[in-house]
């Protein structure tokens, strides 16, 4: 792939767009166009076919020959240049890049003949957010300053999850649109614009990982990856009727994904349905020199592959229990030293308003799926009470916000700055405090100066090995909270926890929320990510307006098997998953 030379946000939207407009002009080693390959019967055809296909079923496809991977990349190359320009889900399009990966899949098969063995995801067309690391490809985080001309962070090399679904066998059609360094919790950049909900583009499709749940709810790709420090998985997840992983902390490395705040940072699998999120974290799970959470997480966790856990049955006798605090209508305080209620992805631990009236009768509407497949559903005051928020909050990440930043780019830096002192001194202007040492103010998107938010002083930083206070200020306190997160586990002999997703239904971006332009839906869900327990947002129904509900279902550390069990189970028990319908033309002018 060619790599593009941006100078705006602007530049790069007319650059994505116009590569997705020359499709219908391109050959691959004589491969039919997208033009071609789509017309009349085989379009037809396609659509049926492919329009919410699963990971099995394609692959049942591959081996019957019915389609080449490059025709199936085709078709999804094609809606993304139908429809990208309205939804604006799709950063940056690796045409090219995916053209040659199915070209070479597809001459692989032929050659192989009928005893071609095929990787567990081989052929899959699939998205990275953008601050994930695809080798050659501009790694924006987002952010208008991560593509200055001439100093653009080019991937010198692939995300470890990248490396590992690449070897599944994989095809990278491209990267999706987040908020300036994921911290946000809807889906505005200065790097791209703003993302629409594909349900209906006037509303929003949370942050930060809404770029992917729009992609992949709108067909643009089988599946997606997304990150969360503090909701950015699992909120977006809700806004979009999609399944969103957020695995325990330490199953799958973060390295080579740009980090907001790394300790509490983690990735998963954003997908259709329960089953091809199994298949993918099944690939992505495993230890990682570059991570050191993930340290020993071979001997913790329940064995994969994942998809031996999906059972219809999985929630027969299971008892859940709903926190407490999280139905309550009061907001919570932030913490000292966090961002602003609405400024970032963690805005959702510091605490950013009240559970809707609208939402909580979802919620209840929604735990009848539960019971239906068979499991109990605990009210007690006694789960997770209002204490537990300040213990979750206590667990301290920010004097190590740099310290993440730095290990990113001395890895996965390109080659003129593996540094913040190097950025600097190769662009003339600092990295902000969102990412080393500090945070934004209220007025913008949660990225410094740069996004519009207010510049503040940065705090003082230091690297968490070297720190003699590390103990004091994460590891300890993380675990007094993870024992409290415990506690009504054993008491009340509960399997795991439920509870809404997003703390409101998805904005409408037309007008202003509360007297001004909405900072998206909310959640109340960032303590996960402060104790590292694994969690999964299956679809709870929709509003009655038309937009997606989110259920979320968290359990103790290294069950993630058991968890996607249970939203396995409830996914078979409801069948909520409904397509949206997607516009040709615009209904907004684009918003930054």
């Amino acid at each position: 792939m060619t790599t593009a030379r941006p100078n705006t946000w602007l530049f790069l939207a007319a650059l994505s767009i116009t590569r997705c407009a020359t499709l219908a002009a391109q050959t691959n080693g004589g491969a039919t166009t997208p033009a071609a390959a789509m017309s009349g019967p085989r379009q037809a055809a396609m659509d049926r076919d492919l329009l919410e296909v699963t990971i099995p079923a394609l692959e049942k496809m591959y081996a019957a020959h019915r389609y080449t991977v490059t025709q199936v990349v085709q078709w999804y190359l094609a809606r993304i240049a139908k429809y990208n320009g309205i939804y604006r889900a799709v950063q940056t399009v690796d045409a090219q890049g995916a053209l040659a990966t199915a070209a070479g899949e597809d001459a692989a098969a032929k050659k192989g003949g009928a005893g071609f063995q095929r990787g567990p995801m081989w052929g899959v067309p699939i998205v990275f957010k953008a601050n994930t690391s695809v080798k050659g490809l501009i790694t924006t985080d987002g952010w208008r300053g991560y593509l200055v001309p001439g100093h653009e962070l080019i991937a010198p090399k692939d995300a470890t999850i990248v490396a590992k679904l690449r070897a599944a066998g994989v095809v990278v059609l491209g990267q999706t649109n987040m908020p300036d360094f994921a911290a946000s919790d809807t889906n505005r950049s200065t790097a791209f614009g703003r993302t629409g909900n594909a349900y209906d583009v006037r509303f929003s499709p949370g942050g930060s990982s809404g770029g992917t749940v729009t992609a992949v709810t709108a067909n643009f790709a089988l599946l997606g990856t997304g990150t969360d420090t503090g909701n950015s998985i699992r909120m977006p997840a809700a806004t979009s009727a999609v399944i969103g992983v957020l695995p325990t902390r330490g199953l799958v490395s973060i390295a080579g994904i740009a980090p907001l705040d790394w300790l509490r940072d983690n990735t998963g699998p954003i997908a259709r349905d329960v089953t091809d999120a199994a298949i993918a974290l099944s690939v992505m799970a495993g230890e990682d020199r570059l991570d050191f959470r993930t340290d020993g997480s071979a001997e913790k966790a329940q064995r994969g592959p994942y998809t031996q856990y999906l059972n219809a049955d999985a929630l027969r006798g299971k008892r859940f229990g709903v926190p407490a605090f999280i139905l309550k209508d009061t907001p919570r305080p932030p913490a000292a030293g966090a961002p602003a209620a609405g400024a970032g992805a963690l805005g959702a631990n510091a605490g950013s308003g009240s559970l809707r009236p609208e939402t909580r009768a979802m919620f209840m509407q929604a735990i009848e799926g539960l019971r239906t497949a068979g499991a109990t559903v605990v009210f007690d005051d006694s789960i997770l009470p209002d204490s537990f928020p300040a213990l979750a909050r206590a667990v301290n990440t920010q004097p190590y916000r740099r310290d993440g930043t730095e290990m990113f780019l001395k890895e996965f830096g390109p080659a003129d700055y593996h540094s913040a002192a190097e950025y600097e001194k190769a662009v003339g202007a600092p990295l902000p405090a969102t990412i080393i040492g500090g945070q934004a103010g209220r007025g913008g998107a949660g990225a410094g100066a740069d996004a519009g938010g207010q510049q503040r002083q940065p705090l003082e930083q230091v690297a968490l090995k070297t720190d003699p206070n590390a103990d004091a200020n994460f590891f300890s306190p993380q675990q007094r909270a993870l024992a409290a997160y415990n506690e009504p586990f054993d008491r009340l002999h509960l399997d795991g926890l439920v509870y809404p997703a997003a703390q409101m239904p998805p904005p409408d971006e037309t007008m202003p929320q509360d007297g001004r332009i909405s900072g998206g839906p909310h959640s109340n869900t960032g303590w996960v990510n402060s104790i590292g327990i694994p969690a999964v947002v299956v679809v709870g129904g929709f509003y009655p307006g038309g937009l997606p509900f989110g259920l979320e279902l968290s359990t103790r550390q290294w069950k993630d098997g058991d968890l996607l069990g249970w939203a396995y189970a409830y996914e078979q028990a409801t069948h909520y998953r409904r397509p949206p319908v997607l516009v040709e033309k615009g209904l907004l002018p684009d918003g930054r």
